[in-house]
C-alpha cells in the first residue's frame, strides 16, 4: 500500500506519527511511506522582494525542520520513508499530491475543532477531505 502522511510539526503530526509507528498490526514495513509537508505561500510582494531563489530556500529550509524530525519519529518506530514537500494553499496541495501521486491512503493528524472553530478558522483537514478522492484517516 501506498500512504500519504501530511506533516505540518504540530503535535497533531507527532500523534499521528505515534499513532502509525505503534500500530505494526495495520502499518508495517511492507508498506511505501512518503511524508509530505506543504508551505503556506509568502504574500506575493514579500516573495518578488527575496526573489524566486531566497524563497525557494526558504521553503526547503522550513521544510526540512518538519520533514528531519518526522523521518527520524517513523525511523523510530522501524518505518523507513521518503519525503516531499510542496508549497501552495495546504488543503488543496495535499489533496491534489494525494491524487495525482496514486496514494491507497491519506494520514493526516486532525487538530479537532468544532463546528464554530472550523466555521471562523477554517480547516485544512476539511479543505483536504472536501478536494481530496484518496482515503482519509485523520487522527486526533
Amino acid at each position: 500500500m501506498k500512504i500519504l502522511l501530511a506533516v505540518d510539526g504540530s503535535e497533531y503530526t507527532q500523534k499521528m506519527l505515534d499513532y502509525v509507528s505503534r500500530n505494526k498490526a495495520l502499518f508495517d514495513a511492507s508498506h511505501q511511506y512518503v511524508l509530505l509537508h506543504v508551505h503556506a505561500p509568502l504574500p506575493p510582494h514579500a516573495a518578488s522582494v527575496v526573489g524566486s531563489a531566497a524563497t525557494h530556500d526558504y521553503y526547503e529550509d522550513e521544510s526540512r525542520k518538519v520533514l528531519e524530525p518526522a523521518l527520524s519519529a517513523l525511523q523510530g518506530g522501524g518505518l523507513t520513508a521518503t519525503s516531499e514537500w510542496k508549497h501552495g494553499r495546504v488543503g488543496n496541495t495535499i489533496g491534489e499530491y494525494a491524487d495525482q501521486g496514486g496514494f491507497d491512503l491519506l494520514i493526516m493528524g486532525s487538530h479537532g475543532h468544532g463546528g464554530l472553530a472550523r466555521l471562523v478558522m477554517g480547516s485544512v483537514a476539511n479543505e483536504v477531505l472536501a478536494h481530496c478522492k484518496t482515503p482519509v484517516l485523520l487522527v486526533r
